[in-house]
């Protein structure tokens, strides 16, 4: 991770989580080695971000109950997070639903 401002570099993807996990989307970095993701729950229900090298494997990781690396973000939250580029990402909730929004770049 750089030590600068987040600077998108790729596509912003966006997907509604649901109980029952949206197909999952490929966030693509537009440069060599982009392994940061700025994640944004814009919605007012807790997610659970799965996130892997394909689709399968978000989805499994994209559960209610925490297993594995899956990531629990409250509402209205943004973070960052540093994975293997050009991952694919869905998210579950426990009830309602929440659009997410991911942008791959470099930065903090």
């Amino acid at each position: 991770m750089g030590i600068m401002a987040f600077t998108p570099m790729g596509n912003t993807v966006t997907f509604t989580a649901a109980t029952t996990p949206p197909t999952p989307v490929q966030a693509v970095s537009t440069i060599i080695g982009g392994t940061q993701y700025r994640i944004h729950n814009t919605g007012n229900a807790i997610i659970y971000l799965g996130f892997g090298p394909n689709a399968a494997a978000a989805t499994t990781m994209a559960n209610t109950t925490p297993a594995g690396s899956t990531i629990t973000m409250v509402p209205s939250s943004v973070e960052v997070f540093t994975f293997n580029a050009n991952q694919y990402f869905t998210a579950a909730t426990a009830s309602g639903t929440s659009l997410v929004t991911i942008t791959p770049g470099d930065g903090s």
